[in-house]
């Protein structure tokens, strides 16, 4: 019987997988978490043929999640499925281990795919993110500075490029705003900006298209 674990934190979406879960794998143990702190929890009770997994959630950091998660179990199977960026976040969490990205709104038929190619051992590539990576090959520019960020700092300028304030990003990541103001400081200096104009000519340059 294979055992699944939902880390998301939106009970519908949670609902909407676990149904294509359980109709996919009948039977199959389903099981659920909201946030960094639950999905520690589940992940020392049992271990699971498959983990899926949201980029954005309050109170926790996904790529420290996913880093953690491969440390322990290098086995374990994630897959990440989140409304974020593909064209941003899905080649900084395969580089970590995951066995691919999915969008929300790709539709089930890509979920399922998704799923049962993970489930194999094998990496989703989506049609989009595959163009992207050719794209990639040949280009002779710098190295794409959004690229030498932390995972929490990389978190925290697409939120400020979303339009965000410190005490938004500081409620919706549950850290301290002078947390917030001290990572901002970091980043501006790692990519060489000084404001936030700046910064979008940055984002540009790049193509780093900041849009869900």
């Amino acid at each position: 019987m294979k055992k699944f674990l939902l880390i998301d934190d939106h009970e519908i979406v949670r609902s909407g997988v676990r149904a294509v879960l359980q109709e996919l794998f009948k039977p199959c143990e389903i099981f659920e978490s909201s946030n960094e702190k639950e999905a520690l929890e589940e992940l020392r009770a049992r271990k699971y043929d498959l983990i899926i997994m949201d980029v954005q959630m309050p109170e926790t950091d996904s790529a420290g999640l996913l880093k953690s998660i491969k440390v322990k179990t290098p086995e374990a199977k994630v897959l990440m499925f989140s409304m974020s960026a593909e064209n941003l976040y899905a080649k900084r969490f395969m580089k970590l281990g995951a066995m691919g990205f999915v969008t929300k709104n790709s539709g089930l038929t890509e979920l399922i795919k998704a799923i049962n190619l993970s489930l194999n051992n094998r990496k989703y590539i989506s049609e989009s993110f595959a163009e992207i990576l050719a794209g990639e090959v040949g280009d002779e520019r710098s190295n794409n500075p959004f690229e030498n960020l932390s995972s929490r700092e990389f978190e925290i300028v697409s939120l400020i490029i979303h339009g965000k304030s410190l005490n938004e990003i500081s409620d919706l990541l549950a850290i301290h705003s002078s947390t917030v103001s001290t990572h901002k400081s970091r980043l501006f200096e790692k990519l060489g900006v000084k404001n936030l104009p700046e910064l979008l000519e940055l984002a540009r340059a790049f193509d780093m298209n900041f849009t869900n």
